[in-house]
């Protein structure tokens, strides 16, 4: 069997796909992107492409080590989030061809089901509050909420009181049986965050993701060691030698990306080594139907697994769905708040390229929005 042919769409609302074609009929789809920088990835898939033509799809490993060591410069989220698809894309041929789920290729599935959480928007308390209950009558028993929009390098009390507010109409109407993790967005400074913190530890949040950005890797140690809130972080490292100074570091969850970092066969890597320092995973993935898919067939075969995100429904999901390029919407349904064990060969989700072909192109130029301080200086988002 040989690769034939790579393709690639750029589907609404902001996300890039691409396709993997054999001389036996073998197709295999990933979902290689970088939000806000989609052309970027798409023009590097086709160049790694030309490594992958002509080739056995089966030796995933040694396109892998091809892919990000057989150039000079390495890394980062532009050359890591193409290798991912890719990757996720040999991994779905590899299942198709030997009739096996792809969790059932990395050693068998470890759980019959796989706890997932929702995002909840808005920006008044009472509007988190009936966003999250929604979310409660669904069957969710996990939502994640943004911790804040711009935020001041030093937060003021009003700052302070609107997240702990937040949090406050969330826990109560979660109850004690639930849980909501704060997303911090890499918005906060380090001193910023050991400040903030403390005041959302009386409503227990799962988690408080990415406090600071990976730049500042370096001190999450002191800000971990004095934080009475467990601290995740992931989404923004793309390899095991990003991933160990944050675990180095003491965080709790570690939250690699299937889009962004190396795809399924780094992440089981990353999951393996966050498992020698006793850290679970929940893998990162506000993004399409193939990097969720390639997501649960990681959690579902990995023993230090915690819970997983999804964006099916999120608010920022702007002229698509998850649901719209799945030919079977029913492998993502949800049971009590969990996706059950896929079943179909490879990633376990058929596309529907039709829709795929039909979308490709009419995707906006999304790119991240550009915040700025009363006083014009530039703000993290």
């Amino acid at each position: 069997m040989k690769i034939t042919r790579v393709e690639t769409f750029a589907v609404p609302p902001r996300w890039l796909l691409c396709r993997v074609e054999t001389d036996e009929g073998l197709v295999g789809w990933g979902e290689p992107v970088v939000e806000g920088r989609a052309a970027t990835v798409r023009t590097a898939v086709h160049e790694l492409a030309e490594l992958l033509v002509g080739q056995d799809p089966s030796r995933i490993e040694d396109h892998w080590q091809v892919m990000t060591k057989g150039s000079f410069y390495r890394g980062g989220p532009v050359l890591s989030s193409a290798v991912a698809g890719l990757d996720q894309a040999l991994w779905d041929i590899a299942g198709k061809r030997f009739g096996a789920p792809v969790h059932v290729l990395l050693g068998g599935p470890v759980r019959d089901r796989v706890r997932a959480y929702s995002w909840v928007g808005g920006d008044e308390p009472a509007e988190v509050a009936d966003a999250v209950a929604a979310q409660v009558e669904a069957g969710f028993t996990a939502v994640k909420m943004n911790a804040c929009g711009r935020m001041n390098r030093l937060a003021t009390t009003r700052d302070i009181d609107d997240l702990v507010g937040r949090a406050a109409a969330t826990r109560e109407v979660l109850g004690p049986d639930r849980d909501f993790a704060v997303d911090l967005h890499g918005r906060f400074t380090v001193a910023n965050a050991r400040k903030v913190l403390p005041h959302l530890a009386p409503f227990n949040p799962l988690f408080a993701e990415e406090p600071v950005l990976p730049e500042y890797t370096h001190l999450l140690g002191d800000l971990v060691a004095g934080s009475p809130v467990p601290v995740a972080t992931g989404e923004r490292l793309y390899s095991r030698t990003d991933a160990l100074p944050a675990l180095q570091a003491g965080i709790a969850v570690l939250q690699p990306d299937l889009s962004h970092a190396g795809g399924i066969s780094e992440v089981r890597r990353i999951a393996a080594l966050a498992e020698t320092f006793d850290v679970p995973v929940a893998p990162h993935c506000p993004l399409g139907p193939v990097s969720l898919a390639a997501s649960l067939q990681i959690a579902f075969s990995t023993p230090n697994f915690l819970i997983q995100e999804q964006s099916i429904g999120i608010h920022y999901n702007q002229g698509a769905e998850v649901l719209d390029y799945v030919a079977d919407p029913e492998v993502f349904r949800f049971h009590d708040g969990c996706f059950l064990r896929p079943t179909a060969p490879g990633l376990g989700v058929e596309v529907d390229e039709r829709a795929v072909r039909a979308a490709d192109g009419s995707a906006p130029d999304w790119r991240g929005p550009v915040w700025r301080h009363p006083d014009g200086s530039f703000a993290e988002w």
